[in-house]
């Protein structure tokens, strides 16, 4: 298997158009990558196995005015017939040098405690759970 490991840029939208099935949790919207592709601060990464995406790992660098900048890491997926040959951990190496690139001093993500797969993931690259676990809120911005 020859995978390519690849930084996605501002014109490579049409790159998502030949996406291997459960990749994404969601079909790709048009819309949603166009606005995505468009923010500078969206950072995408992909194996490809020829021109079919295979696995992806995405994240955001931002500051703050009292934090130098920071990478958070959104989520990294790969196709079922593509797991457990170490694309996820690919990805996330080349995600993270590239938030090197981007001046960013520390990365960070959340998985739930059952996600030990990710759990391993991270850890295998030196990731260090906090000791505290952190608590999740969600709000809803819909009208209901």
């Amino acid at each position: 298997m020859n995978i390519a490991i690849r930084v996605l840029q501002r014109g490579d939208a049409a790159v998502l158009d030949h996406t291997a099935p459960d990749v994404f949790d969601y079909p790709i919207d048009r819309r949603w990558t166009s606005e995505f592709f468009s923010d500078p601060r969206h950072h995408l990464v992909v194996a490809l196995d020829d021109e079919l995406v295979v696995g992806f790992a995405s994240a955001v660098h931002y500051v703050h005015p009292d934090k130098p900048p920071e990478l958070w890491i959104n989520e990294v997926g790969v196709a079922p017939s593509y797991q457990r040959q170490g694309l996820g951990r690919d990805l996330l190496t080349a995600l993270l040098q590239h938030g090197v690139t981007l001046g960013c001093v520390q990365a960070w993500v959340l998985t739930s405690p059952s996600n030990t797969a990710a759990q391993r993931l991270y850890g295998s690259l030196g990731g260090r759970a906090e000791p505290e676990p952190s608590v999740l809120f969600e709000f809803s911005l819909k009208e209901t």
